[in-house]
């Protein structure tokens, strides 16, 4: 296998044979039979409802299959208690492809607290409680249970995020890879068309699961082969980190499941080499030692082309929910249903992400062809549409066909970023394209009105006025969400994220352009309470900046652990991954664990919140900064509680076993209450 450089492989659809398309794809054996079907060559088992539009992970690998000459059904949701619901389309006679749905389930059902959400975006009626924890481990058991000898092939964004030995935040501890748990054959990581076209076809042509080890994207148990060199990225005592190359087969091994349980440092080592190794250009394998198994990671799929992305989505989606659900609403439907995605990937790497792990960074786009045919057929065919596209981007507003200068730097650059600690010389953030894009969607006929509600990466679009000012004339509705996540220094450089100043140029760009408009917009910046490497004087900082610029914040963000980011490795491990990592090298990180400091954290982002008031009191006085306790401009809480408000005043700190008050870290000293 050749990763030296990104060439093309075969083409996505060169194995189509087309046959007609369903209206839906089956979910019973009565939608079966009126196609015509004894049999479901592949069934896709998902966490979420069945809506058959390309904004949701199994219609696209459906609708993918189906174009490939796969009979493919789904079961979406089922009851988990039993096996029979996983026997209702019958046995497949290639494989069973299993995923959590659009979003890992543990992040679906819990909150950055881990409380139970009472509600699901993605089940009809909104309802909570409809999937399982971890539901593509107990998904792929229920399918083992009901036909034993069938392959189980795991995907979607909650396998991606948890291919190897990874740090759970809801169990508070280093889990083994999904697919060793789930007992499934293989996992495919990413976005996974390439891949799961060519594992269905040589399933069905009689090959077995383990000799599928050669397709990018592809996670399995297997021996390491006698003609691979083994670089080691697990003796914590050397600085190489795996990162040297050699001549021929190579392999990097990483510290094992039962070194990363127990020596964090070898965690982080994990979590940096699996990062620097994410490059499709110049990924090497991955091994992992899982008991007496090795967990083997091919490098990363190639991106898809613009020819091979508008054939994903130019597939026959019904787009709408499927009919059994009646006139249930399902509200990440009702979401979506008039957006329109236009790329992929993201090459701003933050590290509490998990987008550039599961997507990569390389932006694979549509042609503004395939774009406008969609808006037509949202126009044509979507019941309730008013002209309105709510949406036009994807994980970032404004990287529209933006790419490295060079394909051969590309093919051979390791930065997890394009854009930090500043922009690369070597990027193109030319937005003339998407200008030319925005204009002609407007000019489409019974088009209103296209609003951007993707994030915009506002140090990006300083380096285009002109895309500032077409943003602000025509696109957006009031107000633009933005995310310039924190203010100070220490916690952005843990994120990977640009300074405050470039938020502030955005800004004054933004506002310019609005009155040049003749418009009343504002901006929402959105903050993340938190963070590691985040001190209480830095939320402390960011309180008073807020104050200053009049925002006053109705939700806040608290830092969620989600699997495989760097961020959590920060989180677990205490070491910073962004740097090397190794005994007696590694550069420490500052986690915020505690109950009560992540609640002071989350106080500081609400200072106008009066039940806020005691905690930030107290807070501030172990601070010593009671100059900021007071009714001036410049203070943050006032020194008197107002009658019947603070209803955090008569919360008691929570206690360890034992009876111990949790610590609250205050500029870097351990306080005891």
């Amino acid at each position: 296998m050749d990763t030296q450089m990104i060439t093309a492989e075969k083409p996505l659809m060169a194995q189509a044979r087309p046959r007609k398309p369903a209206p839906f794809l089956p979910m019973s054996r009565a939608e079966m039979d009126a196609l015509g079907w004894d049999a479901c060559d592949i069934v896709l088992v998902t966490g979420d409802a069945y809506v058959d539009h390309p904004s949701f992970g199994m219609a696209i690998i459906g609708r993918l299959l189906e174009a490939q000459g796969f009979r493919v059904g789904i079961i979406a949701q089922p009851d988990w208690h039993s096996a029979e619901p996983f026997r209702a389309l019958g046995k497949p006679k290639v494989f069973f492809g299993v995923t959590g749905g659009n979003m890992d389930s543990m992040v679906n059902r819990y909150t950055a607290d881990r409380r139970i959400r009472s509600d699901d975006a993605y089940t009809a009626g909104g309802e909570g409680g409809k999937r399982p924890d971890r539901c593509t481990i107990v998904y792929a058991q229920r399918c083992r249970e009901a036909f034993k000898d069938t392959p189980i092939v795991l995907g979607g964004i909650e396998a991606s995020l948890r291919r190897i030995a990874h740090y759970d935040y809801w169990s508070d501890k280093v889990r083994r890879s999904v697919l060793a748990d789930a007992k499934a054959d293989l996992l495919l990581y990413g976005n996974a068309e390439r891949a799961v076209v060519e594992v269905a076809h040589r399933l069905a042509a009689g090959e077995a699961p383990r000799e599928l080890d050669d397709i990018r994207g592809v996670a399995l148990f297997r021996k390491v082969p006698d003609d691979y060199t083994e670089l080691h990225a697990d003796d914590l005592d050397s600085a190489d980190e795996g990162a040297s190359r050699k001549p021929g087969a190579t392999v990097i091994r990483l510290p094992a499941l039962e070194q990363v349980e127990q020596d964090k440092e070898a965690y982080a080592r994990a979590s940096r080499v699996l990062h620097r190794e994410s490059n499709p250009g110049n990924a090497r394998p991955l091994v992992q030692r899982h008991g007496d198994r090795d967990l083997w990671l091919n490098p990363p799929p190639i991106p898809l082309t613009t020819k091979e992305m508008d054939a994903v989505y130019d597939l026959p989606y019904a787009r709408a929910p499927h009919p059994s659900y009646g006139d249930a609403r399902i509200p990440a439907w009702e979401m979506i249903k008039f957006s329109v995605t236009i790329m992929r990937g993201c090459f701003g790497g933050c590290t509490f992400c998990s987008i550039t792990e599961h997507e990569g960074r390389i932006i694979q786009n549509r042609s503004e062809e395939s774009i406008l045919r969609e808006i037509e057929r949202i126009r044509d065919k979507t019941p309730g549409f008013t002209g309105v596209i709510s949406d036009i981007g994807g994980p970032t507003a404004n990287m529209y066909r933006m790419a490295c200068k060079d394909p051969k730097v590309e093919a051979a650059c390791r930065r997890p970023s394009c854009v930090f600690p500043e922009i690369c010389p070597n990027l193109n953030t030319s937005h003339d394209d998407l200008i030319r894009l925005y204009r002609k969607v407007r000019e489409t006929k019974g088009i209103k009105k296209v609003m951007v509600a993707s994030g915009v990466r506002y140090d990006l679009a300083v380096e285009s006025p002109e895309y500032i000012k077409e943003l602000v004339t025509h696109h957006v509705g009031g107000y633009l969400k933005i995310a310039p996540e924190h203010t100070e220094r220490g916690p952005l450089d843990k994120m990977m994220k640009p300074g405050i100043g470039a938020y502030n140029k955005f800004k004054r760009m933004f506002d310019e352009a609005a009155e040049r408009a003749g418009k009343k917009y504002y901006l929402i910046p959105y903050f993340i309470a938190a963070h590691p490497g985040t001190t209480d004087e830095d939320m402390m900082n960011l309180a008073l900046w807020l104050k200053k610029n009049r925002y006053r914040a109705d939700q806040v963000q608290t830092f969620l652990p989600s699997p495989m980011a760097t961020a959590t490795a920060m989180y677990h491990t205490g070491v910073n991954p962004l740097r090397g990592v190794r005994h007696g090298g590694s550069d420490k990180v500052e986690a915020i664990k505690g109950l009560r400091q992540r609640r002071l954290h989350k106080a500081f982002l609400r200072y106008h919140d009066p039940d806020n008031w005691p905690l930030l009191r107290e807070a501030l006085i172990e601070m010593g900064r009671r100059d900021l306790i007071g009714s001036q401009p410049h203070q943050l809480v006032p020194a008197h509680q107002p009658p019947g408000t603070g209803k955090a005043a008569g919360t008691k700190r929570p206690l360890r076993p034992g009876g111990r008050t949790q610590r609250f870290t205050t500029k870097g000293l351990r306080v005891m209450k």
